[in-house]
């Protein structure tokens, strides 16, 4: 990765707060099953050029620190826990507004930083909403019966309308995978744009759970059909999945994505979620968007990283970029 691009990403993390430039919503379009059907994925050359990425891809010094500073500014910080409270929420969001010690933040020259988003259960809503009230972040809401999908169809829909009426600003749904292993591409549209309506002027995520979609093919074919109904971001996972983001999967859906460009203009967003909690990961993943996708999509309004822990290493990274020294993990809680 040259200089020059670096340059550019490291001048535009001083303007990576919320809001942002913001694109269209993706409208959506009917279903195209020539279309979906001749969709294809090449397993082992995907897995060769997944393959590649972290070997080849490298920054170093103030450009790391400025593609780590862009990678906070892309973090739904999460919480998604039986046991959340509205304190615990609260001291989340308070992350949020502030995700790096203010001294280090000042001597980065990013005094305002903040994630993209705090994403919770529906009802620690209202406590989010509070806690991030004047400061720009949204609330992301889990929803459509979270993780499995497998409640009644109308209660899922009713729980989006609920979590929209609360206050959430997004709202992550999760697709019918048994849909996806059947073929059902017409019912998944009509899924859907169920979901997209129930969202209003809410953004919806919808999240493919790839972990259980059997194949690469699955995958590009369901991306495809959630865009063509409407999707403004496609998500990997879950979290609650034994396999969550992979890069192979996130190569299919970042093609998938720009080939919906190329096709309609519309820019839809990404979202890899589960199993991502590494610095280093996150430069990886963010030199695929920019290799894949381009710039446009370097920004909170079209991607996103699903993770919680991740915020603690890049802050552990940041430290040392600083200070010269590493710190040790406990002195970057979440909550």
């Amino acid at each position: 990765m040259s200089v020059s691009e670096d340059v550019s990403i490291a001048q535009g993390v001083k303007d990576a707060q919320l809001p942002q430039v913001h694109e269209p919503r993706n409208p959506g379009m009917a279903l195209d099953m020539d279309w979906v059907r001749s969709a294809r994925a090449n397993r082992s050359a995907i897995e060769r050029r997944a393959a590649s990425l972290p070997g080849r891809r490298t920054v170093k010094k103030d450009y790391q620190a400025a593609w780590l500073a862009r990678a906070i500014s892309c973090i739904d910080l999460t919480t998604l826990a039986g046991d959340d409270t509205p304190g615990r929420v609260a001291r989340l969001c308070a992350k949020a507004k502030q995700p790096v010690r203010a001294d280090l933040l000042e001597a980065l020259g990013l005094p305002n930083l903040t994630v993209g988003a705090v994403c919770v259960y529906h009802d620690m809503i209202a406590p989010a909403v509070a806690a991030l009230d004047g400061s720009g972040i949204p609330v992301a809401a889990v929803s459509t019966g979270f993780p499995a999908g497998l409640s009644p169809f109308h209660l899922r829909v009713a729980e989006i309308e609920e979590s929209v009426k609360a206050g959430a600003a997004e709202i992550d749904i999760v697709i019918s995978r048994r849909l996806v292993l059947r073929g059902d591409w017409q019912d998944l549209y009509d899924e859907m744009c169920a979901f997209r309506a129930a969202c209003g002027e809410a953004h919806v995520k919808a999240i493919l759970a790839t972990g259980e979609l059997g194949t690469l093919a699955n995958v590009a074919r369901a991306s495809l059909v959630c865009m063509m109904a409407g999707a403004d971001f496609i998500k990997t996972s879950t979290g609650k999945e034994s396999v969550n983001a992979t890069l192979p999967v996130s190569l299919v859906m970042m093609r998938a994505i720009r080939e919906y460009h190329d096709r309609t203009g519309i820019r839809v967003g990404y979202k890899p979620a589960g199993g991502i909690s590494k610095a280093k990961d996150s430069l990886v993943y963010l030199s695929m968007v920019k290799e894949e996708l381009g710039d446009r999509w370097l920004r909170p309004d079209l991607f996103r990283f699903g993770a919680s822990s991740l915020l603690g290493d890049i802050e552990r990274q940041l430290e040392h970029h600083v200070t010269g020294a590493y710190s040790a993990g406990w002195r970057h809680a979440l909550a």
